[in-house]
């Protein structure tokens, strides 16, 4: 029998996960591939499996902690395994044997074993971010944990922490650089455990550090005035913050482009958090106002219970936020939506047709393909709908590449992965990889990357039903595209009525970046393909 450590592996660009389920207790036995652990992020839930056949000898985690790659989940007793994880675990651990020597004043780090490590860029789940922030300075102790440097990309910031406890040597990086996995941020001399000799009574320890830390920003708490001629909002997307502050802010339904930032660069911490909400409340002002934040008069709490038996079930946590961005993008964005009915008659009929070859290549090509490949064509005839606005509001960033999201619906909320790359794919590839992303989807297996990046939507009711709605445009994406029910309709051909299959399609668009013209050419375009799938040859 051997002892493994199991760890949280990658999750795919996830910094900090949310343990919403913890599947497992001390003394179970569980194959490989059981579930361990169900983590949620901002916007999908996923399984954490077992690497391996075994029982839990002890779990290390629990519902509601905040984990991440690398944080120990639980201890495996496997029979017959190899080199187990648990050895180096062990020995970063172990005691030193030797006896410390006295520590001198002089010296206080001379009597620890030490060695200098260089501490590199983790995976920030894309190419490239910018240092936006330095959290430290050499001759710095920083614990195990601490912010070493605050990076920003596009859509987040966010906060690389110290792997171990140490002193900083020097500095490799700096602020406005453009820094991506694998790159070197600092040298850190790493002590041995014998570095819990006490130190002299004269220097300061860490710990001081850590409450000296802590007290001051909670006097400068206390001392905030109330905020005052906050009239302006902004997109959250825009806002300074790390991962911890934007989590908080979630928790209490606050919105983060209504709170003035007092760190660098006005970036936002958490008592900038704390003392915007003391200051709503001692101003009375009500706690859902904050979420608001555009002078729409809130909606009035009613009673339900007065009008006959309830029940109250508590939103998940993918729910509330898939709601929050809904209701920001609805603000934010004017939106325009155009109707159209396509004739699929023969694009059906040849669809059908393609079941034996379909079946000898294992794939199941449902209408979704075909959507996939003409509006990829048609982003690509009409790049304004493949674009954003840039946050400045005087730019737009056109997208060289094609990257389309599809909503599917799934027991724990709707979840949009991206296929990346359409218009370079074959309707064989695209079948599947919509049927692998809609079931690792609904498997609560898509991890956070795989919905990332999108440049356009495709939103369809399939078999549910209706004959046209208005989906809410998925910012920063311009433009979503909703597909409704498939009906058969009588079509005047020049003369006579005959059966038509026709599959009503609506586009909303933002109106600040796509006009009616643009949006019209686009409809045109992806109609003409539909209708006749000879021209998806021509391109």
């Amino acid at each position: 029998m051997t002892t493994e450590i199991i760890k949280v592996p990658d999750l795919g660009g996830a910094d900090e996960v949310e343990v919403i389920e913890v599947c497992v207790a001390a003394g179970d036995v569980v194959a490989a591939e059981d579930s361990l652990l169900v983590l949620e992020t901002d916007k999908a839930s996923m399984d954490i499996p077992a690497p391996f056949a075994g029982k839990v000898l002890s779990v290390m985690v629990s519902e509601g902690d905040t984990i991440g790659e690398g944080t120990v989940i639980l201890e495996l007793e496997v029979e017959g395994a190899t080199a187990s994880a648990v050895e180096p675990a062990v020995q970063e651990s172990a005691p030193v044997v030797d006896a410390p020597a006295p520590v001198e004043a002089a010296a206080p780090v001379a009597a620890v074993e030490s060695a200098s490590e260089q501490i590199n860029v983790p995976d920030v789940g894309g190419d490239k971010a910018e240092v936006i922030e330095i959290c430290v300075a050499v001759g710095d102790t920083v614990e195990e944990g601490d912010s070493l440097i605050v990076m920003e990309t596009d859509k987040a910031s966010m906060e690389v922490p110290a792997p171990k406890s140490g002193v900083v040597e020097s500095i490799m990086i700096k602020e406005g650089d453009q820094a991506g996995e694998g790159d070197a941020i600092l040298m850190l001399k790493v002590a041995g455990a014998a570095a819990s000799t006490p130190a002299p009574v004269d220097m300061p320890t860490p710990a001081a550090d850590a409450k000296q830390k802590i007290t001051e920003p909670k006097q400068v708490s206390e001392a905030h005035q109330p905020v005052t001629g906050m009239t302006e909002n902004r997109p959250t997307g825009e806002v300074y913050a790390g991962p911890s502050v934007r989590k908080m802010a979630r928790e209490v339904g606050l919105d983060l482009a209504l709170v003035p930032g007092s760190g660098p660069r006005g970036r936002i911490q958490k008592d900038d958090v704390k003392a915007f909400i003391k200051s709503a409340i001692s101003n009375k002002a009500p706690k859902v106002a904050a979420v608001a934040g555009s002078g729409i008069p809130l909606v009035p709490e009613v009673d339900f219970s007065k009008f006959g038996d309830v029940t109250i079930e508590k939103m998940s946590k993918m729910h509330k936020l898939t709601a929050a961005n809904m209701h920001r993008s609805w603000l934010n964005v004017p939106h325009v939506t155009a109707f159209d009915d396509v004739d699929i008659t023969d694009l059906e009929e040849f669809r059908k047709s393609l079941k034996p070859e379909a079946e000898r290549a294992g794939v199941k090509v449902t209408p979704l393909p075909f959507l996939l490949k003409a509006c990829a064509m048609a982003l690509k005839a009409n790049p304004l709908l493949n674009a954003s606005l840039h946050a400045d509001g005087e730019n737009i960033v056109y997208k060289n590449y094609v990257h389309i999201g599809f909503a599917v619906a799934t027991p724990a909320g709707l979840m949009v992965p991206v296929i990346r790359d359409v218009d370079k794919k074959s309707i064989f590839e695209l079948a599947a990889e919509t049927a692998e992303l809609a079931k690792k989807a609904k498997d609560r297996k898509l991890k956070p990357a795989e919905m990332q990046g999108g440049t356009f939507t495709i939103s369809s009711l399939g078999s549910m039903g209706g004959t046209g709605f208005t989906p809410i445009v998925n910012v920063p994406e311009v433009a979503i595209l909703g597909v409704s029910k498939l009906d058969v309709k009588p079509r005047w051909n020049g003369s006579e009525f005959e059966p038509r299959k026709m599959l009503p399609i609506s586009l909303s668009y933002d109106h600040r970046a796509v006009n009616g013209a643009d949006a019209g050419g686009f409809m045109v375009y992806l109609n003409a393909l539909l209708a006749d799938i000879r021209r998806m040859a021509l391109a």
